[in-house]
């Protein structure tokens, strides 16, 4: 049975704005308030650190990343240190585990399903790499992946690369992983694809691979509908 899950278009939005709003989020998902939400979201230049992330994968001081227009937050997601920017589309699933299959690895391998399945109708090769959680093409690592799981709802989530400044990413050792490129669609492809064309692909295959109907929802239309029967006959 195809459950509904609803997408929400933030545009671009601040980091820690829209960890607290995730954060909101899981509490009405694990009160059953909500269905399952997937947030797009753009945002300005931000380092984030994860829980296993080491300080000194960042080579520059907070100073010089505030010189450089860019914020340094540590975070509750899984991982080590990452960078969010323009051009960086960032996908927040906030999904039950619970109602498919309680298995976090699993979780993971099927969010980057979704992003290797988007990719390829955009005739990008992208895949796996064993030992590694994210999505890779032959030039580098095209999307990371860092979750946070609690009572088996989950937030945080991906950040794929469109049309990043891949200059930032040389400011810090992405994901922890010494010797390795960063690239992007844009770099890939060598043509600018919109943000907007590559969520709607995004949002497509993870209805499929999540077995969700996706509907659209702001996201003031999603919190009033809270704790209301509109969203379950929508799944109906």
């Amino acid at each position: 049975m195809f459950k509904a899950c609803m997408r929400v278009d933030l545009g671009r939005r601040s980091y820690q704005e829209v960890w607290d709003l995730q954060r909101h989020l899981v509490s009405l998902r694990q009160a059953d308030a909500i269905p399952d939400v997937l947030l797009f979201v753009e945002h300005p230049p931000t380092y984030t650190l994860g829980r296993s992330a080491k300080r000194e994968h960042v080579l520059m001081s907070e100073d010089d990343l505030e010189r450089i227009g860019a914020r340094l937050i540590e975070t509750d997601r899984g991982g080590d240190v990452t960078f969010h920017g323009e051009g960086q589309l960032v996908g927040y699933p906030i999904v039950n585990l619970m109602e498919s299959k309680p298995d976090v690895h699993l979780y993971l391998r099927k969010l980057e399903e979704v992003i290797i399945q988007a990719l390829s109708r955009f005739d990008v090769d992208a895949e796996r790499q064993p030992g590694f959680t994210g999505v890779w093409h032959r030039e580098g690592k095209l999307a990371a992946i860092g979750v946070r799981v609690a009572r088996w709802v989950t937030s945080h989530g991906f950040a794929l690369n469109v049309s990043t400044d891949l200059e930032y990413f040389k400011r810090i050792v992405p994901c922890g992983i010494v010797g390795r490129q960063v690239a992007s669609m844009e770099s890939v492809l060598g043509k600018t694809i919109s943000l907007t064309e590559v969520a709607g692909a995004l949002s497509e295959e993870f209805g499929q691979v999540f077995d969700r109907v996706m509907l659209s929802r702001s996201i003031d239309r999603l919190l009033r509908e809270s704790h209301v029967e509109i969203w379950k006959a929508a799944a109906s």
